[in-house]
């Protein structure tokens, strides 16, 4: 193994571990306050559902992706970038294995996964469509300009920034928060799964949910 990949290796590997501990400090405020929540295996239940306040982004057919486009059905959000190394990678064959599991258990289309990318300045809506529909071309995306993705970030807790001067195989990184949050059909923020991601258990944490009508 080259010195250099090695080196996006370990890069990927740190972006994941700041993720991960960057969700956890801002998603304080939003976990813990009101009412202990009904516990998942897998994720973590908001004591209160939080309703989004409006942004606007663009989906890769080109139709605009808001907060009514979160309406409707369940949602699982993540949030990355084309380039990503090695963590949005994994997040999204995370993401095929909850949709795999979920459509056996009959609740396909109960659920929609959408990849929101922080990085609108190399993903353009022809190339991230490409890299969402290489892991399910069932899966959505999205993106827009920086202060649009930020009114929609700042309300899931979701952090990231550019990282080096594009120095490394990939050109630059960006930092972002690796956790998946689950917005439900009335638009709301209702659960955050932090990394790393159990598929099994996060299928059946949201099959519940699904069921309840939570």
């Amino acid at each position: 193994m080259t010195r250099r990949l090695w080196l996006v290796l370990l890069i990927g590997a740190a972006a994941l571990l700041a993720g991960a501990w960057l969700g956890s400090r801002i998603l304080v405020p939003y976990l813990a306050s009101g009412p202990a929540a009904t516990s998942l295996a897998a994720g973590t239940l908001l004591p209160q559902p939080r309703a989004l306040t409006p942004f606007a982004l663009t989906g890769t057919t080109g139709s605009p992706f808001t907060e009514a486009s979160l309406q409707g059905r369940w949602t699982l959000l993540a949030f990355g970038y084309a380039s990503c190394p090695d963590v949005c990678p994994l997040l999204l064959a995370s993401f095929r294995d909850i949709h795999r599991r979920l459509a056996e258990r009959g609740l396909d289309g109960a659920v929609q996964f959408v990849f929101v990318s922080v990085d609108p300045e190399r993903d353009d809506l022809a190339r991230l469509g490409d890299y969402v529909g290489y892991f399910n071309p069932a899966f959505l995306a999205a993106t827009g300009p920086h202060p649009e993705l930020q009114r929609l970030t700042r309300q899931l807790g979701v952090l990231y920034q550019r990282a080096g001067d594009g120095d490394c195989a990939v050109g630059y990184l960006v930092d972002h928060t690796a956790s998946l949050l689950l917005v439900d059909p009335q638009g709301r923020f209702t659960a955050v799964f932090s990394a790393p991601h159990a598929a099994p258990a996060m299928a059946a944490d949201i099959a519940a949910l699904v069921a309840d009508g939570r």
